[in-house]
């Protein structure tokens, strides 16, 4: 089956060429115009994932993620015509997946899609470890399931994907790029902000279910696992 794509943007010329693009690569599309005809879209029929622009009217993108993600934690790749931190910074920490700059090349955009969906995608059992475990984090790839001490906790397919990377070599002190390397094709740039804004919005998810060690930075060098209560 096709992955079904929401495409969300006020502007007509902008969605026809993301939904050309990703129709051109196998996915079907759905186009709105506003952030509520997203919300209602969603109702109708949970799309797997959402491209979502920041700066529509009438309700915007953050506030139209804010809302999923009482809900739901379908993927969402945002669209902002400014490449300005605290928006990059809001939309990670809001639960977005990813971030791209207008203007866009199609085909980066398409890239970015498709590791975000191949990352949300459950792996078969015999494809992957049944699970990862470090202290009391714990994670199963195979049905994209993460806890700690029990609680669960809820991580977008780029955060799943970041902390599978640190569980998979828990003593290892990884820098930016192989933090990045674990989420991200490696053909796709990621800047140094947004691997800092996962890093920071992982460790609140963390802290808000008591694990306040989850992740220690190095200075200079980069990043590890913290004890994570063990």
């Amino acid at each position: 089956m096709p992955h079904n794509i929401l495409v969300a943007d006020d502007d007509p010329h902008i969605r026809e060429i993301i939904c050309f693009a990703l129709e051109k690569a196998g996915m079907t599309t759905l186009g709105v115009a506003d952030g509520a005809a997203a919300l209602q879209a969603v109702e109708r029929r949970a799309p797997d994932l959402i491209v979502l622009d920041i700066g529509m009217p009438e309700m915007d993108g953050l506030e139209v993620c804010r809302r999923l993600r009482q809900r739901s934690d379908v993927p969402v790749l945002f669209l902002s015509a400014r490449d300005e931190e605290i928006d990059r910074i809001l939309g990670l920490e809001m639960g977005g997946d990813d971030y791209v700059t207008k203007p866009f090349s199609p085909r980066e955009l398409v890239a970015r899609v498709n590791v975000i969906l191949r990352r949300a995608r459950p792996m078969a059992a015999e494809e992957e470890a049944d699970a990862f475990a470090h202290g009391k984090l714990v994670l199963v790839p195979a049905s994209h399931a993460a806890s700690f001490d029990g609680k669960p906790l809820v991580l977008t397919a780029i955060e799943f994907a970041i902390v599978k990377g640190f569980l998979a070599r828990p003593s290892h002190v990884l820098g930016r790029d192989a933090v990045m390397a674990n989420a991200y094709a490696s053909n796709i740039h990621v800047s140094e902000r947004t691997v800092d804004s996962h890093i920071r919005n992982i460790r609140a998810k963390l802290a808000t279910v008591g694990c306040g060690d989850a992740i220690e930075t190095v200075h200079g060098v980069g990043f590890r696992l913290g004890r994570c209560g063990g």
